[in-house]
């Protein structure tokens, strides 16, 4: 069905909440496991009827932020999904509870239960009217960057479109627009602060009540975190900062002298060569058929996929100066459908959301058909390794996108994949600080950040920018205030994501092979056995990261 004809109505949570506790009763009577399991079957149609709902009105939302009605929608939401969890949560421990346990288990995999008792320690009812609150400072965070208005080449333009001239070739030109960027955030800095500071102790808050000294220990539960714990993380920070920081300053000094720039400046950071970025050479319409070409030849699963979404129309890509900042895939179960929401700008960028969301999609697609829906919990650094890999596996396409400079996209890719990992595990440290120091100012939030910076990102020139030399940066990265500690997912992902781009360079079909194999695995294993039997070494082992840069060396000499 096309997205456009999917029907919308809104989510009677008194409705649901009544047929959860008949479902509950109904499994409390049930004599025996394959009885449990039965009802446990229609748990999975209230659900689907329920997530399918809340994601097209959500949806609707992000296309127009202006939009009253679907505007109302989402803030309904946010009051009642709190509501909703408390009742999975409640269903969820009779499961978990259960004298037919070993029979479920079979059924539905022990991962599932491992992420119940997750639940357990992630959700409490005590916590729903913070919860709310979050998810209200939360919305006023979206709606504030949605709302930006900068005068710019003679037009009024959001911060997604925007970003064709800070990667402009001109570089005066890019440098005027992030001045322009710089200048709303320093407009509303006051407010920004005032989000994130309620944010902060809003969450700390809610794992106060929990039990816990402060939001991280919540925080890793809330990202289902099943076999890998702060250790871990910190370790793998560790192996960044001794790797992949020193190879990536390598690549940001080749920039420079590719640039022909005595220093890299804030307004150099996205910009790869003399003569500007490649970028795509075909309309929006011609990006989707090229698009379907590349995944029709990839393979007959991609193909499918592919034209599957085009024939229901589930793309949303094209920027508007009212739609949402950023983009995501989604799921809309009851359709099987995969929903790709992006704001297309006439940058390399509009491929990525062809290759890194495709891979979303595609992976999603597929654990469509799984009947065990606890199969689709996918943990996030699981996710992007589909999404990421995706970007590598589809570089012999790019010719159809970027024509004569395909070889410039893939070399700049590969650089960006590369100098990614730094940024992402500072973004992770600083909310470790964060959430680790809850009654800290914003001055000393903004400190924190810039020492972070000098440690991974130590060739980083802000030029005297009023907000971002001051340590502001961070504010523009929506999953700080948004998704709380999910950002190393990212990095543990690109991991990797690297050892597939060096994997498909000996044996394309081999290195096919193991990601359909991890696609079709989905949620069924954990993280860190998957990966294992797919043939990747895992991010957390000693060495990984030096191997990996060892490998890399030989793409940037």
């Amino acid at each position: 069905m096309k997205f456009q004809d999917m029907p919308y109505q809104r989510v009677d949570f008194a409705q649901v909440e009544s047929k959860m506790k008949e479902l509950m009763e109904a499994f409390d009577r049930a004599p025996d496991g394959p009885g449990q399991f039965a009802v446990h079957q229609q748990y999975y149609g209230l659900m689907d009827q329920v997530n399918s709902l809340v994601t097209i009105g959500n949806i609707r939302f992000d296309v127009d932020t202006s939009d009253a009605f679907y505007s109302g929608e989402h803030e309904y939401y946010d009051q009642q999904l709190p509501v909703l969890r408390n009742l999975v949560l409640e269903y969820e421990k009779k499961l978990y509870d259960s004298p037919h346990r070993a029979y479920l288990e079979e059924k539905i995999g022990p991962v599932a239960f491992r992420n119940m008792e997750i639940s357990r320690k992630a959700m409490d009812e005590k916590l729903i009217p913070l919860m709310q609150e979050e998810n209200a400072l939360v919305m006023e965070y979206n709606k504030l960057i949605a709302s930006a208005k900068i005068d710019f080449d003679g037009k009024e333009l959001n911060l997604s479109l925007m970003r064709p001239y800070t990667v402009s070739r001109n570089r005066e030109v890019r440098k005027a627009a992030w001045g322009k960027i710089s200048v709303f955030f320093q407009e509303n800095k006051e407010q920004l602060d005032q989000i994130f500071d309620k944010l902060v102790k809003n969450r700390t808050a809610q794992a106060q009540k929990m039990g816990y000294g402060n939001y991280l220990e919540l925080g890793y539960y809330r990202m289902n975190r099943n076999c890998y714990g702060k250790e871990e993380v910190e370790a793998f920070r560790s192996q960044v900062k001794a790797y992949f920081v020193p190879f990536a300053e390598k690549l940001h000094e080749r920039r420079r002298k590719r640039l022909g720039l005595e220093a890299l400046k804030l307004y150099d950071e996205s910009v790869y060569f003399k003569e500007g970025n490649p970028a795509p050479c075909g309309t929006p319409e011609e990006i989707m058929a090229a698009g379907q070409k590349m995944y029709r030849e990839l393979s007959p699963e991609t193909g499918e996929f592919f034209d599957f979404m085009m024939a229901n129309e589930l793309f949303d890509v094209l920027g508007r100066k009212t739609k949402r900042a950023g983009g995501y895939m989604t799921y809309i179960p009851l359709y099987n459908s995969p929903f790709i929401f992006a704001n297309f700008n006439g940058t390399s960028g509009d491929v990525d959301v062809i290759t890194h969301e495709c891979g979303h999609a595609f992976q999603g697609y597929l654990s469509g058909m799984d009947p065990i829906r606890e199969h689709a919990d996918i943990t996030m650094e699981t996710a992007e390794i589909h999404s990421m890999s995706m970007e590598f596996f589809t570089e012999k396409w790019m010719p159809l996108f970027f024509g004569e400079r395909a070889g410039d996209y893939v070399d700049m890719h590969l650089e960006d994949a590369a100098a990614f990992i730094p940024y992402g595990c500072m973004v992770d440290e600083f909310q470790h600080i964060v959430y680790g120091n809850p009654e800290m100012t914003p001055a000393e939030r903004n400190r924190a950040w810039l020492d972070l910076e000098k440690a991974y990102r130590p060739h980083l020139d802000y030029d005297g920018d009023p907000f971002f030399a001051q340590g502001g940066f961070w504010q523009k990265q929506l999953h700080i205030y948004n998704y709380p500690l999910y950002y190393i997912d990212y990095c543990l992902a690109q991991t990797c994501a690297l050892q597939y781009k060096v994997k498909m360079d000996g044996d394309f079909v081999g290195a096919w092979e193991s990601y359909l194999h991890l696609c079709r695995l989905s949620a069924s294993d954990f993280f860190t056995n998957m990966i294992t039997e797919v043939g990747l070494r895992s991010p957390f082992e000693s060495g990984c990261l030096k191997n990996i840069v060892e490998k890399l060396e030989k793409y940037v000499k």
